[in-house]
Formats: structure tokens, sequence, C-alpha cells
């Protein structure tokens, strides 16, 4: 008797895991750190999905991409990555660097394909770019180093600015974004104050004491939980005629001034690159980690109105797109 006969014998049916380990399907667990909304995870989970139907691979053909959102509650991110090593998929891709740790610290042994805003080598996630010499493999979107050239541009279209709050997570503080951003403000001539926001229901509270402080301008630190607060950050921005930046352009999307940074929707295809490749047999610690090489400005014209500012040409010139 066959191990499928017997296994049908038994009574163990209607399990899509069980079909899929039976069949020789290989499963993909992805962990999203938002949610399944088109504005929040959902186009991330297209965008991979596109990129592994260009590699051949089709989800619920001859792969299983289960997807898992964590609704920007850092605790749900880690349940989610331990659910995926206890039902042993064979790859995690991990939608931002706070997934990509929870990954981590949930396994040293099934790949994980990450894409991260941070620097993957000092939070320990790769021993290096060209080796990354673990379990762990991807895309490190270098939102640090263009931070610098984001505050240039929110210089140049609203040069009156002085003092910038720089909005993060208060329980992950961005040391490295801080420590990007001081030499380019010294340079500019603005001075930068550190703004930590917890929640939604924090942000008028912040605003006020960020405005009371003598900020003119915000940069918004491209991290999950920012991610579900922005269209809240742009209103309130607008409210009180604060330019700002983001490093994402979903923020532009919102409302806010402008966005510049690496393109998400490109590096979510690419990602698929990675788990081609090791489906295939490569080893995570013999892919290098990529960088990417497409960036986007995205300028919200209707929003430059309202503040009273006027675009220079050079920098129409050179945005990805106006929202009108």
């Amino acid at each position: 008797m066959t191990l499928i006969t017997l296994l049908l014998a038994a009574g163990v049916t209607g399990s899509g895991v069980l079909a899929q380990r039976l069949s020789g399907v290989p499963r993909v667990g992805v962990l999203a750190p938002l949610s399944a909304d088109p504005e929040h995870g959902g186009r991330s989970v297209d965008d991979f999905r596109e990129g592994m139907r260009a590699l051949g691979w089709i989800d619920g053909g001859n792969v299983s991409i289960e997807i898992r959102f964590a609704y920007g509650d850092p605790a749900s991110l880690s349940a989610n990555a331990a659910a995926f090593v206890a039902e042993k998929v064979d790859v995690i891709v991990a939608f931002s660097g706070e997934s990509a740790q929870a990954a981590r610290r949930a396994t040293a042994t099934i790949p994980i394909v990450m894409d991260t805003g941070g620097d993957p080598i000092r939070s320990g996630l790769v021993a290096s770019l060209s080796q990354p010499g673990g379990n762990v493999t991807g895309l490190t979107l270098m939102l640090p180093e263009v931070a610098a050239k984001s505050l240039q541009m929110l210089k140049e279209v609203a040069p009156r600015v002085g003092k910038i709050g720089v909005l993060a997570q208060t329980d992950t503080p961005d040391v490295q974004l801080m420590t990007q951003l001081g030499p380019a403000a010294a340079s500019l001539g603005v001075s930068l104050l550190p703004v930590g926001v917890g929640t939604a229901e924090d942000l008028p509270r912040r605003f006020d004491e960020m405005t009371a402080a003598g900020a003119d301008g915000y940069f918004v630190s491209a991290q999950p939980r920012t991610d579900t607060m922005r269209d809240a950050i742009a209103e309130l921005a607008l409210r009180l005629h604060l330019p700002g930046v983001a490093q994402q352009r979903r923020y532009a999307d919102a409302g806010v001034l402008l966005s510049y940074g690496a393109s998400l929707s490109a590096g979510h295809q690419r990602e698929a690159y990675f788990v081609d490749r090791i489906l295939k047999g490569a080893k995570p610690a013999d892919l290098p980690v990529e960088q990417p090489t497409t960036f986007e400005l995205v300028i919200n014209l209707k929003t430059a109105k309202a503040l009273g500012l006027t675009i220079p040409p050079l920098i129409l010139v050179r945005a990805d797109e106006l929202i009108e």
C-alpha cells in the first residue's frame, strides 16, 4: 500500500499543505508587515507574484505562495515567521527589514529573501553584501544612503525650510538614518529634530510638539508603522502648512509633497529572482545582496499648490511622476 493510500485511509484529507508536500510543489512563505490593502501590502504581493510568473513560477500550479500579514504589529510578525518555520516552507520572503529580522530570529536554516531599507551588515542579517554567509540574501534598498538626496530635494523645493522634523517609529530608533542625514543637513544649513511616533493617535500631539520646537518641514523614515500613518501624516502636515519628503512614492500618493527613493515595485519583482535561484538549488550564502538600480522622484503638485510652493523647472524635469 502506498503512502498516499495509507494517508487517505487514515482520513488525512482536505489539507492543502499535505497535498503540496505529496505533490512536491515548493512552498514560499511571504512575511508582509502591513495589511492586504492595495496601498499597504497588497501591491507588494502582486509585484512579487508578477516577478515569479515572469520566471515560470505559477502560484497554485508549480509553486505555492502563502502570504501572512502582520498589520503593523511586531508580535504578529514574529508569530507569522515562527508559523512558517513550523510549517517547514522552502523559502521565506521578507518584505521589510523588520520582517527579515523576525524571520532570522525564527530560523538559521530556511533560506530568507529580504528587502530591507537599512544596512543588512550593521543589523547582522548578512556578513557582507558580496558574500552573505548565512541563510539570508536579497535586496537592500539603500534608504539611508538616498535619504541625504531626499533632504536636498526638499530644500530645493522649499528653500525657506530651516528645521526638519524626522519622523520615525519610537521603538526602532533609526540611528543609521540620523547618521546619514546629519552631514547632509549641515551642508544644506538646516537642523534636524528627531520625532518619535508610536501610534496614529499620537500624531497630532507629536506634530504640535514638532512645530512648537520650530520645525518648518519634515522627513518621514520608511518604516512599516509610519507607512500605515501616511494619510494622517499628510493631512496633519498640510493643515500645519509643513512641506515634507518621504522615501516611498506611496507617501506622495497620500499627499506628502514629494518622495524620492528606490522603486519598491521593481524591488519586490526582483525578489523573485532570488527565490527562483534558491528553489533551483542555490544557497543564500552564495547569492550576493543586490542594491537598487531604479529610483523614482514623485511630486504632488496639488500639495505644492496648497502650500504656495513653485517647483523649480529642473526638479519638474527630473520627476518620474507628477500628481495633479
